[in-house]
């Protein structure tokens, strides 16, 4: 498949909140009642920049994979409620001036919810930040971990570190007790054990089906009678680290089903990482493009709605 980039929309049908990746727009008064319509963009962003060049279909691919998560989750037998309402354009009530041709197949309409502010992470194998920190300290995010663990190894249990949710910049890793004493320690509590439990679920599909699910980072709010849903993203490779189950070997971190590309593209740009990025050429959009699209058809069994 293929189509034309997407870098931003301005639909002036409600607040427009844009991030790095997704334009959300609050709708008090949709057809479902109060919601938020995140529309996934092919904006990329790295090292804390968006970069001036997008890879097409990439809006679709972490909707098409969040869709897919979302209903996964909530079918199974401990089923997981989460914010998504619908994926079909025509049945979302916009009004018609709303151009649906530009939305079909990157957009979600969501039950609006209060954002728990900290990002649930957790780690199932040794890689990224958690790597260095383990190399100075046998510690990821401040658990201690056993000896002798290599680069791309599994880790004897997942591990639930949690971040602060940045607006800009980097998220910031804190420890369960933090959060524990900003939120509240059941809270907290219940969050690290919902986090993990997706997780481990999630994880268990993605290895039959060819991909290790190495981290990944989940957003959890609550509705208006305090109920946690599941939020944002789900598992998805701009929220994850997928690496391909055929290309571990030990004592190695392997190419991720991400923009692993355009990283490595980067570092080796002479970039300063401080000033506006350099335009990406061709063929590392191209590859990059192609690594979302094969995470989508393992995962899912499909590509993106065109």
């Amino acid at each position: 498949m293929t189509s034309t980039a997407v870098t931003e929309t301005n639909l002036g049908i409600g607040p427009l909140y844009r991030g790095k990746v997704r334009d959300c727009y609050r709708l008090d008064d949709s057809a479902f009642g109060p919601a938020m319509l995140i529309v996934s963009t092919d904006r990329i962003s790295a090292f804390d920049w968006i970069l001036p060049t997008p890879i097409p279909d990439k809006g679709k691919v972490l909707t098409a994979i969040s869709a897919f998560w979302f209903d996964w989750l909530s079918s199974e037998p401990r089923s997981q409620a989460h914010h998504l309402l619908t994926t079909d354009i025509d049945a979302m009530g916009l009004p018609a001036s709303v151009d649906r041709d530009l939305l079909r197949g990157r957009s979600m309409l969501v039950r609006q919810a209060e954002v728990i502010p900290f990002e649930c992470v957790v780690r199932g194998w040794l890689a990224g930040s958690g790597l260095a920190e383990y190399r100075r300290s046998g510690t990821v995010c401040g658990v201690p971990l056993p000896a002798g663990l290599g680069p791309g190894s599994p880790l004897p249990e997942p591990i639930f570190t949690p971040a602060t949710k940045a607006v800009t910049g980097h998220d910031e890793n804190v420890s369960f007790e933090f959060m524990a004493d900003r939120i509240g320690g059941p809270l907290a509590a219940t969050l690290r054990a919902k986090s993990l439990d997706v997780f481990r679920r999630g994880a268990e599909y993605a290895a039959s089906r060819g991909i290790v699910v190495a981290d990944t980072k989940f957003e959890w709010g609550r509705l208006a009678d305090g109920s946690l849903i599941l939020v944002d993203e789900v598992l998805t490779p701009d929220s994850s680290r997928f690496w391909p189950a055929d290309g571990r070997v030990p004592d190695h971190v392997p190419d991720s089903f991400d923009k692993q590309f355009v990283r490595d593209w980067l570092e080796s740009s002479g970039w300063d990482k401080s000033s506006t990025p350099p335009a990406l050429p061709a063929d590392v959009v191209a590859k990059t493009r192609a690594k979302y699209l094969e995470a989508c058809r393992l995962l899912t069994g499909r590509l993106p709605t065109k």
